[in-house]
């Protein structure tokens, strides 16, 4: 099992990003897929989910409306889409795969494999 991210980079304040989560080892039928971030000095924040089945999403109050998840069974790829970024987005961003349903799917608990991180900076 391996997840991939990538497409973080620099961006000025209200620009997009678009991330990448390539996974292998799995299908994203059965899987649930989020992603999470953690900025320097702060603690992981859950920000998007979703479902291996059936695709519903879910988002954190922070990024609701300005963020979509989505995902491309074909390619084993769940993407995230940032748009109106903030300086407050700069972080390093993961992609999870979650394995158990036992709390909500902003626990970070709920995981068991965990892409390498991607930088996402937003500057003036």
């Amino acid at each position: 099992v391996q997840l991939q991210a990538s497409g973080g980079g620099l961006v000025h304040i209200g620009g997009s990003l678009r991330l990448s989560c390539a996974v292998s080892g799995f299908s994203l039928d059965s899987y649930g897929i989020a992603w999470f971030r953690q900025a320097p000095g702060k603690e992981r924040e859950a920000l998007s989910w979703i479902r291996g089945r059936g695709a519903s999403t879910y988002y954190a109050d922070s990024v609701k409306g300005r963020f979509t998840i989505s995902r491309d069974n074909a390619k084993n790829t769940v993407y995230l889409q940032m748009n109106s970024l903030k300086p407050e987005d700069t972080a390093v961003y993961y992609c999870a795969r979650r394995y158990w349903y036992r709390s909500s799917w902003s626990a970070a608990r709920e995981y068991d494999y965990w892409g390498q991180g991607t930088q996402v900076t937003v500057s003036s």
